[in-house]
């Protein structure tokens, strides 16, 4: 197994992505969330190659992706969005699963509105579509909604911090030695870069149009009825595992499992995830 490392300009953007198995092979595209990039699928892009094609975009702002100023570059999900489509078209991928996780989702589901023939299932890791799946650590982030004042911006900084970093990968783990800092260590160091934080905030701000859209989403799911499976980290104090139960409300057939991890199941249950997540390919 080999994992390619590539870049394409889209937009006059540089756009990296990994890329693994056979481009014959049914594909799976896998959309990172914060504060990460595609490098958090490393591991299972190699656990899976052997059977699917494996597509990882990092999204402008993140990764080894370019990442121009919040001043020159509009940082929406409905941008996001746009570069991923562009990506996918432009390197010929136009049949695909989708895994979504965190920030992931509302660029899927944007994937998924605008292409449904496109889509042969969903696999979303803690990649929420429901209100019931928003905590109370979004309180401060709805107040920036509600008010997107300098004030409730700045309060939200301390989540751009290296201790914030080191509790999304660690929280709800029963046994954080298992997590591998590295990846906190690389995220954050991609975060420290001037002028990154504009850029979450950015985006943080934009998240609010995301619940408005849920119901959007919902209805997508009603009317074609995509196979999905839901491999949740259940102590996940971002989104709770209730988003990932309400699936099973629109989706006859929605594989639900909750696993014993927090906000990125993929660090300690990488082996229960792609064991998943290959059979539910198999099954498309």
């Amino acid at each position: 197994m080999t994992i390619r490392y590539r870049t394409e300009v889209i937009d006059g953007l540089d756009v990296f992505y990994r890329e693994a198995g056979d481009p014959s092979a049914p594909t799976l595209v896998l959309l990172h969330g914060f504060p990460t990039s595609s490098i958090v699928y490393q591991e299972l892009i190699a656990e899976l190659a052997d059977e699917f094609h494996l597509i990882a975009p990092d999204y402008p702002g993140y990764g080894h992706s370019s990442a121009p100023s919040a001043q020159d570059w509009e940082y929406t999900f409905d941008h996001l969005a746009d570069v991923v489509d562009r990506l996918l078209d432009r390197i010929g991928v136009t049949r695909y699963a989708v895994y979504v996780h965190d920030y992931g989702a509302p660029v899927g589901f944007r994937l998924a509105l605008r292409h449904p023939e496109r889509i042969t299932g969903i696999v979303t890791q803690n990649g929420n579509a429901y209100e019931e799946g928003l905590t109370p650590f979004w309180e401060p982030i709805r107040a920036y909604w509600a008010e997107p004042s300098e004030e409730n911006g700045d309060a939200l900084r301390t989540l751009l911090t290296r201790a914030a970093t080191h509790w999304q990968y660690t929280h709800g783990v029963p046994d954080p030695g298992r997590v591998n800092p590295d990846l906190e260590v690389f995220d954050q160091a991609l975060l420290d870069r001037p002028g990154n934080q504009e850029i979450q905030l950015a985006l943080f701000l934009d998240y609010g149009t995301n619940p408005p859209r849920y119901r959007e989403w919902q209805d997508y799911l009603r009317s074609h009825q995509p196979p999905l499976l839901a491999a949740w980290g259940r102590n996940d104090e971002i989104f709770g595992p209730d988003g990932a139960r309400a699936f099973a409300r629109d989706l006859k057939d929605a594989r639900i499992h909750l696993l014993d991890a927090g906000h990125f199941p993929l660090t300690t249950e990488l082996a229960q995830s792609s064991a998943l997540i290959r059979d539910f390919l198999r099954s498309l």
